[in-house]
């Protein structure tokens, strides 16, 4: 039902900048937000910016001042300036909704690469 599907990875030299876009096919019940997690080769999924419904949105420490998250009807897009090695990646896309019954779903892509190096 639904599906999101991320775009826009890639290979970037240090300081280079990427457009990650993600496409959502389907309803989320009772949309709440998107956003945007990282997971480095080796280690656990950590949240790098994330927008409610109102637009409103949250950054991590290390994304704050140089990534910004925005959405567009069907699309979920994070704009990545001045990148870092430890920038490096997967990518996954999320929206979080609620059920009828009060549960929160969780929707996931299948993610895309980021590969910051000389």
């Amino acid at each position: 039902q639904v599906r999101l599907v991320e775009s826009g990875g890639g290979l970037v030299r240090p300081g280079g900048s990427l457009r990650l876009s993600c496409v959502v096919s389907g309803s989320v019940p009772s949309l709440r937000s998107m956003g945007w997690y990282r997971r480095a080769p080796g280690d656990h999924n950590d949240l790098v910016a994330a927008i409610g419904i109102d637009n409103n949105a949250n950054y991590s420490q290390s994304a704050k001042g140089r990534f910004t998250i925005s959405k567009d009807k069907d699309t979920v897009y994070l704009e990545m300036t001045n990148l870092k090695p430890e920038d490096t990646g997967t990518y996954w896309c999320n929206a979080e909704g609620t059920a009828t019954y009060g549960a929160t779903l969780r929707y996931w892509g299948q993610g895309t690469q980021v590969t910051v190096s000389q």
